[in-house]
């Protein structure tokens, strides 16, 4: 039950930060930084690779044949886990708009 909570716990931390760096990303293309946009997109890519990495070690020991206990932490880490690939996926087009409109204002 303890490593149930540790892995769940990382996974938060992880996706977590790639969340927090997907909104800072949004909020410096708003300003119109876009290399300082593209390097958040970057960390938060990092932290999402760092998270699949966590999912993926759980996928690969229930294939071993290892039960994970599936608690209600462990749901909520793979909520957050979602959560961050969405960010990132709306960060990066959001992006693209804020340079699309800044642009246009040239």
């Amino acid at each position: 039950m303890d490593e149930t909570y540790e892995v769940s716990f990382q996974l938060i931390l992880a996706a977590g930060n790639s969340k927090s760096e997907s909104m800072v990303a949004i909020r410096k293309a708003r300003e119109g930084d876009f290399e300082e946009a593209q390097q958040h997109v970057n960390n938060a890519q990092d932290s999402l690779t760092e998270a699949h990495q966590i999912q993926t070690n759980l996928i690969q020991g229930e294939a071993r044949g290892e039960k994970p206990e599936v608690t209600l932490i462990m749901v909520h880490a793979q909520d957050h886990l979602n959560m961050a690939l969405l960010t990132m996926d709306q960060a990066k087009e959001m992006i693209h708009l804020y340079r699309e409109i800044y642009n246009l204002k040239r």
